[in-house]
């Protein structure tokens, strides 16, 4: 894929969340053939989102890392998007509707990086991240999508989508990381008022730290690495779904 292929792709995806109108795929003249080729186009279109809405990166959002998630979208591994600032809300936060075309629902454990995690001379475990993490939080992930049919549209094009990003919203930070036990905590989700979905942290590979050591090699292996002061999500808890126009979502850790 050249660079031309690169900018059509990430154009068309632009455009989409700028005109508000989904497409069914990216035509097959710059549709991503693996993996490799859609970081490429998400790379991009990241740059393009920064300069168009300001802000700044602010970490990553790691999907796909339930058994469940994998099959509704077709993976055989964990996918990676970049988190923006503009796009990152404090919560409580409100979201319109109208920003986005679904809002699709995912409570989530994020971590607050307190070191780098460089090129290490073998890869990195859920032990030798943890030293890393400076804080935990709770967060809610409203994702979203540019295409049409987004669960069938396959992992790479998901990809290239900055993995179905929407809108990001974090609680307070807890710095006490020794007494806390992420391997299996649970997580409830009220909607109006009303328990709904619950869910346990070992749904996602098993443990979250995972998740981060996942990360951070995925990050090595691209020629990069995590870095002091990054967030970081680390996939949906709970069975995601869409919330409607005057839902309020509340997640309880």
């Amino acid at each position: 894929m050249d660079a031309r292929q690169i900018d059509q792709a990430e154009e068309l995806l632009l455009k989409a969340r700028l005109d508000h109108q989904r497409i069914a795929a990216l035509p097959n003249a710059c549709r991503p053939k693996d993996e490799a080729e859609a970081y490429l186009i998400q790379d991009r279109s990241v740059d393009q989102m920064l300069a168009h809405y300001g802000g700044d990166i602010t970490g990553y959002k790691i999907g796909c890392t339930s058994v469940m998630a994998q099959k509704l979208l077709g993976s055989s591994s964990s996918v990676v998007g970049t988190l923006m600032s503009a796009f990152a809300r404090t919560g409580p936060a409100e979201i319109s509707a109208d920003d986005g075309f679904m809002h699709m629902i995912k409570a989530e454990i994020g971590f607050h990086l307190g070191q780098d995690l460089p090129t290490a001379g073998q890869p990195y475990e859920a032990a030798t991240v943890r030293p890393a993490l400076a804080t935990v939080f709770d967060a809610i992930e409203v994702a979203d999508s540019r295409y049409q049919e987004w669960a069938a549209i396959g992992p790479a094009q998901l990809i290239a989508d900055n993995s179905s990003d929407g809108f990001w919203v974090y609680g307070e930070k807890f710095g006490d990381m020794d007494s806390l036990d992420p391997a299996d905590h649970p997580v409830r989700v009220r909607r109006n008022g009303a328990w709904a979905e619950r869910g346990r942290s070992a749904k996602v590979l098993d443990y979250p730290l995972n998740v981060v050591a996942w990360l951070a090699n995925h990050l090595v292996a691209r020629g990069t690495c995590l870095k002091t002061g990054e967030l970081l999500t680390t996939g949906t808890m709970i069975a995601i779904s869409p919330a409607e126009k005057g839902d309020i979502v509340e997640s309880d850790y």
